[in-house]
């Protein structure tokens, strides 16, 4: 497990988010001008002890979770490593790791893939780096927790019941959510769970990542190589990511609302264990809308 030293780690508040802007609604033929909350951009350059990494899109809070876990993601930052510092500039936007151990990344910083991630993601190096050797851990999922987990976060307060046009992903245990984070890009969002991970020492054996996000390649990835056995999402999947979950032994469960859901891989884990016809359907004012 990396081991953290006592430097104190400095997280900005929770930003008033999302800004209020001036609108013309098309419902009327007055142009009725209203009020709308809409969500938040900005950059945050990620640097690597003296080595700027990325600069992502990001709404902007837990930058040094985000920071953390995208290193982490990128197998920039290893458990075996001992981070020293994180510093964090508001002012400039920059988020600094600084670990005992100074390893160079050049060649992996040479190879970038643009994934499909919203807000543009990217993966340095080989996407399926570290996989082949990958050990998924066997632990079975209920579908009493998969439809306890659905209406929870569903009807949890967040940015995207406030404003839309953001993702959010969720860590979970059996049947309750223990962390939620949201982004515009979905990768941000669970780049923010592994660096809450990776800062906090919380094991992934026993866990469940929950996003709003498509099932695409690189969210299954990440999933597998934080070490997380399944991933569920309201949203559709990708052919490449069902094909790397079956590879790797990835429980995948898509489509996840009300009394359904699909699993794509490791249907052997799930033990039905309620009836669907005891589940009630989302009432549709709580519906959250899916990319398909």
């Amino acid at each position: 497990m990396a081991t953290l030293t006592d430097t104190p780690y400095i997280i900005a508040p929770q930003p008033a988010l999302p800004r209020l802007t001036r609108a013309v609604t098309g419902t009327d033929q007055t142009g009725r001008t209203v009020d709308l909350r809409v969500v938040e951009e900005r950059p945050l350059t990620i640097y690597l002890n003296s080595r700027e990494i990325v600069t992502a899109m990001t709404i902007g809070d837990y930058p040094v979770y985000l920071a953390l876990g995208f290193l982490r993601n990128q197998g920039m930052l290893s458990d075996d490593d001992t981070v020293t510092g994180v510093d964090y500039d508001e002012e400039l936007e920059v988020v600094v790791v600084r670990t005992a151990v100074v390893t160079d990344h050049e060649a992996k910083l040479q190879k970038k893939t643009r994934t499909s991630g919203c807000a543009v993601g990217t993966v340095f190096g080989d996407m399926m780096a570290g996989l082949d050797d990958l050990q998924l851990p066997e632990t079975p999922v209920r579908t009493s927790d998969l439809y306890t987990l659905a209406a929870t976060i569903n009807r949890t307060p967040s940015l995207y019941l406030e404003a839309g046009a953001i993702h959010g992903t969720v860590l979970c245990q059996a049947d309750q959510p223990l962390v939620y984070m949201e982004d515009v890009g979905r990768h941000n969002a669970v780049d923010k769970i592994a660096g809450w991970m990776f800062a906090e020492g919380v094991t992934a054996t026993d866990k469940l990542l929950y996003t709003t996000g498509r099932l695409t390649s690189e969210m299954v990835i990440k999933t597998a190589l934080m070490g997380i056995p399944t991933l569920v999402s309201r949203s559709g999947f990708t052919a490449w990511g069902v094909e790397i979950a079956k590879t790797v032994g990835l429980t995948l469960i898509g489509r996840m609302k009300g009394q359904r859901f699909t699993c794509l891989a490791g249907e052997q884990r799930l033990i039905r264990d309620m009836d669907p016809a005891e589940v009630a359907d989302e009432p549709h004012r709580q519906s959250r809308k899916a990319a398909e």
